[in-house]
């Protein structure tokens, strides 16, 4: 069986019933979530054996973050046990022209404080195919920085595939700060994942004739990004998602995917009534690590994908909870929703 090891913070997510505000709330619903967290899910529920590779707490709700993992055959033995707490965000989803919001309480956090050698990398990377994981991570502390880099470079020292999903955040750092960072990172990276900001915010590389607050997309112009990433760090492969929103509930989605000589676009998905856009990135990048550890042609790797993250718009929670099939199903053509018996 092909494996994947991810790395990251996967966080406790309290988030208020349906669509009430922060303010509003009387009770939050509890779930567990985070960028390489939720690939990993995606990638067990795909028939891979992924690990998850994280630091946490010994105490329950270390525990019950462990937990939510291993239900969906993620592969938690990996992941270190100390610190003092479970990193913690509260999402309000948005409804219409009211975004979502996303309030972080992460500060010192278990991966946050951890230790560069908290991880035997040579024995977590036995036997592994690919590794991932996203800008996030080092965007924590400066040790979860040096803990990335070093696992980035023994992945590369051993032929693993390496991946990151740039996801900047900029509640967690400067652009400065980000740019800096991941430049240093680049070159051990071998496919590289971003949406129509990431690009910009972290490497002030720009997409022109694009406005992403209008949904407008210039699609030469994200060819023109790719290009500029793959002269500048030597990448296989940069992929980019194109989200056109026009409100919370309403948005049109697609991809490209460029490998230093042409670009492909995918199908585009008009996806209204967004049941929950959490992990959509993540959904996207763990389907194209499926696509490509599986053998399938770039077009195909890109539509699996995209249409993988097409679905994830449809469920509740951070984890995408859909099957091979399922996505088959829709990038081969059937996006009627009809009833299944």
């Amino acid at each position: 069986m092909k494996k994947v090891i991810t790395f990251g913070e996967i966080m406790l997510r309290l988030a208020p019933i349906g669509y009430e505000r922060f303010i509003q709330a009387s009770q939050f619903g509890a779930t567990y979530g985070g960028g390489e967290a939720n690939v990993a899910v995606s990638l067990a529920n795909y028939g891979l054996d992924a690990a998850y590779v994280t630091k946490l707490p010994k105490h329950e709700i270390g525990q019950a973050a462990v937990n939510s993992l291993a239900r969906f055959g993620v592969d938690t033995s990996k992941i270190v046990r100390g610190g003092d707490r479970v990193g913690t965000y509260f999402l309000e989803k948005g409804a219409n022209q009211r975004p979502s919001k996303v309030v972080y309480d992460r500060a010192g956090s278990a991966i946050a404080t951890a230790k560069p050698e908290d991880f035997d990398w040579n024995m977590i990377f036995e036997g592994v195919e690919w590794f991932h994981f996203t800008g996030i991570t080092p965007a924590l502390s400066k040790s979860a920085a040096e803990i990335c880099k070093i696992a980035a470079k023994t992945a590369k020292d051993k032929n693993i595939t390496v991946s990151c999903d740039l996801n900047y955040r900029k509640n967690l750092w400067t652009k400065a700060e980000a740019g800096a960072t991941m430049a240093e990172l680049m070159p051990y990276v071998d496919v590289v994942i971003a949406n129509e900001e990431d690009a910009s915010d972290v490497f002030s590389i720009t997409a022109s004739g694009t406005d992403v607050t209008s949904g407008h997309l210039n699609h030469d112009g994200y060819v023109d990004v790719a290009k500029q990433m793959v002269d500048r760090f030597g990448l296989e492969y940069v992929a980019i998602t194109l989200r056109e929103s026009f409100s919370a509930n309403h948005n049109d989605w697609s991809a490209m995917l460029y490998d230093g000589k042409e670009a492909c676009f995918s199908k585009k998905y008009s996806i209204r009534n967004i049941v929950d856009r959490v992990g959509g990135g993540d959904s996207f990048g763990a389907g194209l690590i499926y696509g490509f550890m599986n053998g399938k042609s770039k077009q195909d790797a890109l539509e699996f994908a995209v249409a993988a993250s097409c679905l994830k718009h449809s469920i509740e929670g951070d984890f995408n909870l859909v099957s091979v099939s399922e996505v088959n199903a829709l990038s081969g053509g059937d996006a009627s929703g009809r009833v299944q018996r």
